[in-house]
């Protein structure tokens, strides 16, 4: 990558943590949450959907948003919405309250995730974006090592509420680093006026667009196993395997390495082998994986070791994926990189919330649920990568 981009990719990575952070950091304090609260497990992970819904929706508002002001207007409100639902949740007297906080959260919290997309494609396209969301992605993935770990330096500290307080804090660093560090990237010339036609006669396209819509829901379906994985291990590590919020902390981190070292290659091996070759074989392993770990759990085979290191595989081929699609997803589109990039992640992060929903029912007190719903989404994402038409795979190899 060009050193030019260093920066950006740099200040963008940094921005693009207030949204992780705010759903690992408290992952460590969710049982005590709940236990203090008086709110059940599936209280607790509707916390956590709640979050991922309302950023799921108002990423629909950035996009075009940001298309027709710029990119830096939609991420200054977006972090002070993120601000308001971070008082919430920290002053929430109830789980319902806490939820209505997270969905506030949720909503300014899309701001600094489909808008860094969005400046993404207006400075670089093919493996030269590839290698920039890479690079993002290498300093977005320390945060799910990080955030837990930090959250339980807080709970050691101090209660749970805190943690609400320091992703304040967080959220006004960003807010400072967007005005000084970040330039804006789309010149008022390329700007778009918002237009109601126009923004449903682009919706429509992009909901007519097959490997658009194949391509974000594979990356959709392969986050969504993450997000069951964030409502449900808190529970499933310190219930089922006794680990202490520090052990689960840990234990997270581990996973995150996977995905976090496997995310650095992606560029590479997309440009040596083909980008939809890269994706076709990493969501295979991917499903082998979550298999392999599912029928262990079946089989009463899931013990502590076993779902670490399964785990950590499995989010290694998902570092492959994720950053790839989500470049090939926007590589047609450019004229509408904010539409795109909002209505891509408005539905991937309700893939990631209808997963978790349909699993909390099911959720046991052991590590098969969890298990066998991420195998699930991996059998999803894994029939998706096989319906791209031969055009596509041809444009992604390019």
């Amino acid at each position: 990558m060009a050193s030019s981009l260093l920066r950006p990719a740099l200040v963008l990575g940094l921005l693009s943590c207030v949204g992780p952070f705010a759903i690992d950091m408290y992952l460590p304090a969710m049982p005590a949450i709940g236990a203090e609260l008086g709110a059940s497990v599936a209280a607790m992970q509707g916390t956590i959907t709640a979050y991922f819904i309302a950023f799921g929706l108002a990423q629909l508002v950035y996009g075009p948003w940001a298309d027709q002001a710029g990119r830096k207007p939609p991420l200054y409100a977006g972090l002070a919405i993120f601000v308001l639902g971070t008082v919430i949740c920290a002053f929430a007297p109830s789980g319902e309250v806490l939820s209505v906080g997270r969905f506030v959260q949720g909503l300014g919290g899309a701001a600094v995730m489909v808008v860094p997309r969005a400046i993404i494609r207006d400075m670089a396209t093919g493996h030269e974006a590839t290698r920039l969301m890479a690079a993002i992605m290498l300093v977005i993935s320390v945060s799910p090592m990080l955030a837990p770990l930090a959250g339980s330096a807080v709970l050691a500290l101090a209660d749970w509420r805190a943690i609400f307080a320091v992703l304040g804090l967080a959220a006004g660093a960003s807010f400072l680093m967007t005005r000084l560090m970040l330039v804006e990237t789309l010149p008022p010339a390329q700007r778009q006026p918002f237009d109601l036609a126009d923004t449903l006669r682009g919706t429509r396209v992009l909901m007519t667009d097959r490997g658009f819509l194949a391509l974000t829901f594979l990356g959709g379906f392969a986050m969504a196993s993450f997000f069951v994985f964030i409502a449900s291990g808190p529970f499933v590590y310190t219930q089922a395997f006794g680990l202490s919020p520090t052990g689960f902390s840990l234990a997270f981190a581990v996973n995150a390495l996977g995905f976090f070292a496997a995310s650095q290659l992606a560029a590479g091996l997309g440009q040596r082998f083909g980008a939809m070759r890269v994706v076709r074989v990493a969501v295979s392993g991917f499903l082998i994986c979550t298999l392999a770990l599912a029928a262990c759990a079946f089989a009463g085979l899931a013990s502590l070791p076993v779902v670490i290191a399964g785990l950590f595989m499995a989010n290694a081929f998902l570092g492959l994926v994720i950053p790839t699609v989500m470049v090939l997803a926007l590589d047609d589109h450019g004229d509408m990189a904010g539409l795109a990039s909002s209505l891509g992640g408005t539905l991937q992060m309700l893939a990631g919330g209808v997963m978790i929903a349909l699993a909390a029912p099911f959720f046991d007190g052991t590590a098969v649920p969890m298990l066998v719903t991420i195998a699930i989404c991996a059998l999803i994402a894994f029939a998706l990568s096989r319906t791209l038409r031969p055009r596509q795979a041809a444009a992604a190899s390019t």
